[in-house]
């Protein structure tokens, strides 16, 4: 493997860097001892992950001398909630944890969004930083300070902007990610490419199966290149008054979806952004935006991808209502983003209805 490859992101006081290369759990303690306000770190983690690599992390912290505090909770999307949330602060207060206590996620999204978000309110603000160990955190989630669980009516609605103390990526947590998880990772990937980098986009259509297979190479270079193009845009944007929204590629339909069917399981976070991408390109489509061609390139991505393409059948107005508690939605308007071509997206608020009707009806099961 290349060596560690690591890259500012630039917030003024709230920059931070993040890390990526293999095997960096193992140095964890020495990385991130130099960076915390106290010796106290409550390691914030899965039923699913913990068993895999809280033991390395604990052993890293402890050999700097610092004093860790393990809070396990339930895995999966469906545990995103205030009840999860508050394990976090239960076990914070009955262990006395002061302003000075960092909390670290060790997990993928929904791990770090919740210890994100409890570090952003707990004592009003404590520091933290984020181990991602799934593709879709790592790409992703991890990067950019957004936190926050979800309410039954909306995705993600509850929550704060936060930014981590630092970012961790040890590429070898991806070799024990089961294949569902890498390739809901994947169809962010694809976004990146979508939204902001036609080369990506090409690149993971000539070797996409290198990327399936982990090529340790690749894989870095893939996931330095969509970290870099969210942190460019972050830097600019942090609060999404603006550009940052282009991230949400997709996502308008894909929260629409994990809301509408329960985040029960049936869909990965990714792979509901795998069928809003596809619902977002074919939109374009129909308003003239992008070319059948680029809709074409996108879907055969895609399904070579093994990623879902079509939407749970719910009734359009159920869709139209779910779609209206997006975090985009301004002034009683829904903004979509959509695609212009591979590699180049916007924001769009005037969405003719019978046009939004027509993507959905299509692409439902």
């Amino acid at each position: 493997m290349k060596t560690s490859r690591s890259f500012r992101l630039d917030l003024g006081p709230r920059s931070y860097d993040i890390d990526i290369g293999g095997g960096l759990l193992e140095g964890v303690g020495q990385r991130l001892q130099p960076l915390l306000p106290g010796a106290q770190v409550a390691i914030v983690s899965n039923t699913t992950v913990a068993p895999l690599y809280l033991p390395t992390v604990t052993a890293s912290l402890e050999a700097q001398g610092l004093v860790t505090l393990p809070i396990i909770l339930a895995d999966g999307e469906l545990y995103k909630n205030w009840i999860s949330l508050n394990k976090i602060f239960d076990a914070l207060i009955a262990a006395r944890c002061e302003r000075s206590t960092t909390l670290l996620a060790l997990g993928g999204g929904v791990v770090g969004d919740m210890t994100g978000f409890a570090a952003a309110a707990y004592l009003r603000g404590i520091a933290f930083a984020q181990l991602p160990t799934t593709l879709l955190s790592q790409v992703d989630a991890s990067v950019g300070g957004k936190t926050g669980i979800n309410h039954p009516l909306g995705k993600n609605l509850i929550g704060a902007f936060y930014q981590p103390k630092w970012v961790g990526m040890d590429l070898n947590t991806l070799k024990t990610l089961p294949k569902r998880e890498f390739l809901a990772g994947v169809a962010e990937v694809i976004k990146y490419g979508m939204l902001g980098d036609a080369v990506l986009f090409q690149l993971l259509e000539q070797r996409l199966e290198d990327f399936l297979a982990l090529d340790t190479d690749l894989t870095s270079d893939i996931i330095y290149t969509c970290c870099a193009i969210k942190a460019a845009v972050v830097a600019q944007d942090e609060r999404e008054a603006g550009k940052r929204a282009l991230l949400n590629l997709g996502h308008t339909f894909a929260h629409a979806i994990e809301s509408l069917a329960g985040y029960d399981g049936r869909f990965l976070h990714g792979e509901a952004v795998a069928i809003g991408l596809l619902m977002a390109a074919d939109l374009s489509w129909r308003m003239d935006l992008c070319s059948k061609e680029s809709l074409q390139r996108v879907r055969q991505l895609l399904l070579r991808a093994a990623l879902p393409i079509q939407a749970p059948r719910f009734s359009i107005q159920e869709y139209l209502e779910a779609l209206s508690h997006d975090k985009k939605v301004q002034e009683g308007q829904i903004r979509f983003v959509l695609l212009r071509d591979i590699g180049h997206a916007s924001v769009e608020k005037e969405i003719p209805k019978r046009l939004l009707e027509q993507t959905l009806e299509e692409n439902m099961v």
